[in-house]
């Protein structure tokens, strides 16, 4: 951008042409959906509210002891962190404020929310995905899908029991020392960070990919004893010499936070998985409000995300709300070398 103070920014190395998360969205409305109604940019504009809300409770959490346990557990048995209460509060607000959701589906609610008004759109999230890892500063973070309601439907879980193919928009944000949002509403997937002293979301990462393989691998193999044989055998077998990677074997990296696992897969390659064992026979993670956002984001992104079955998890139709699946997501080619394993 060129103008009359233009020489005076460079020379102080300052970029004045900034894109903020409210000019892509509206950006993208024009640009691809010129006739919408701008319900979709409201509501994504509310969400990011929410995301910075939540990010500025988590700086402050140790000043205000947020950290710890609440006393009760959620829908899916977890015990439930005060951040997550607090989390959970600002979300449910914040939807029913935009005045875009009919529906919202939270890890922390037993049923599904159906708010009053005529909103179009159901958002499923986990409001602080990874909270048990809050008391030791690890990241931790907030995931969401979001689908448009059907013409005939006036709010019901029928507008969220459905495919991962049916979602218009999914990501994620990063809570640290920075809030990273990954997003996609359809087409590419942009990373954007949040600039503390201007309070805005910027555009640093546009139009992500991820490496088609990478020598990285990410499970928890405290599980391992409760694998079966052939998921025990392709783990062992990354850790040999790999020939297509110069002889090294694979890097195990794990957090044990979801959305830290992931960001860094989208970033730098590999292969995450959580799958099913003889302990949870359905896997883990919830498919409506993580595995779908996830696998949505890794396929925009150019990679493939499928269950313990080979299955596309963008496929899966849940029977509930809080349904769970085992996951593999990544790289394309690390998940196609799994799928070889698959009996």
């Amino acid at each position: 951008m060129s103008g009359p103070n233009s020489s005076v920014s460079e020379k102080m190395n300052v970029e004045t042409d900034i894109i903020t998360l409210t000019r892509y969205i509206l950006s993208e409305q024009k640009s691809k959906a010129p006739q919408a109604s701008g319900e979709l940019s409201l509501l994504l504009n509310s969400l990011q509210f929410a995301f910075k809300f939540i990010a500025h409770n988590i700086r402050r959490a140790e000043l205000i002891n947020l950290i710890g346990i609440n006393g009760s557990a959620n829908s899916s048995g977890d015990v439930q962190k005060k951040l997550d209460v607090i989390g959970d509060e600002i979300f449910i607000n914040a939807m029913k404020s935009s005045n875009n959701v009919k529906v919202l589906v939270s890890e922390e609610q037993e049923d599904l929310i159906v708010f009053e008004g005529g909103g179009r759109y159901a958002v499923c999230t986990d409001p602080i995905d990874g909270s048990s890892n809050i008391d030791a500063g690890v990241s931790v973070g907030t995931i969401f899908g979001i689908y448009r309601l059907k013409d005939d439907s006036q709010g019901s879980i029928k507008d969220v029991l459905r495919k991962g193919t049916e979602m218009v928009a999914a990501g994620y944000t990063m809570y640290g020392a920075s809030a990273h949002l990954m997003l996609t509403v359809g087409g590419s997937v942009n990373g954007f960070t949040l600039d503390n002293q201007l309070g805005e979301f910027i555009l640093t990462q546009p139009d992500l990919r991820i490496p088609d393989k990478r020598n990285i691998y990410s499970v928890n193999e405290g599980n391992s004893y409760y694998w079966p044989d052939n998921i025990k055998q392709y783990i062992d077998d990354l850790k040999k010499p790999q020939e297509e990677f110069g002889g090294k074997p694979y890097s195990a990296r794990y957090i044990g936070s979801m959305v830290a696992d992931i960001h860094r897969t989208i970033l730098y390659g590999g292969i995450f998985s959580y799958p099913a064992d003889k302990k949870s026979k359905n896997g883990k993670l919830r498919i409506l409000y993580e595995c779908f956002p996830m696998a949505m984001l890794i396929e925009k992104a150019g990679g493939a995300a499928v269950n313990d079955k080979g299955e596309r998890i963008l496929e899966i139709t849940p029977k509930s709300i809080h349904d769970r699946s085992g996951i593999w997501l990544g790289s394309k080619g690390e998940v196609e070398k799994f799928l070889t394993y698959i009996k």
